[in-house]
């Protein structure tokens, strides 16, 4: 079964770009980690100030690896959450289409 986050971020006024900077910088790195299945960041199309992180990793330690990387614990811990305004993340489990599971 997968693990999925999907993290809602709305940023302060002013800040959208240098978030959006952020993300566009760290993206290739994230969906390059060996746990990685698949990460997308969307803008909303309401509120432009609000964007949707969509991360799926192989298993919960792939999330707790993303955590742990450098690049996470500087651009997002250090640099991007002091320019949100609001930050809600929330995790899932895949449902696979074995019935047994």
């Amino acid at each position: 079964m997968g693990h999925v986050v999907i993290a809602t971020w709305k940023t302060k006024p002013g800040e959208r770009e240098k978030v959006m900077d952020i993300l566009a910088e760290m993206t290739p790195g994230n969906r390059a980690e060996p746990k990685m299945v698949h990460f997308q960041a969307q803008l909303s199309t309401a509120d432009p100030d609000t964007i949707i992180l969509y991360e799926q990793y192989t298993d919960p330690s792939g999330y707790e690896d993303h955590r742990a990387t450098e690049a996470f614990q500087t651009r997002v811990l250090g640099e991007a959450i002091p320019l949100l305004a609001e930050r809600n993340v929330q995790t899932f489990t895949t449902i696979d289409g074995d019935s047994t599971s």
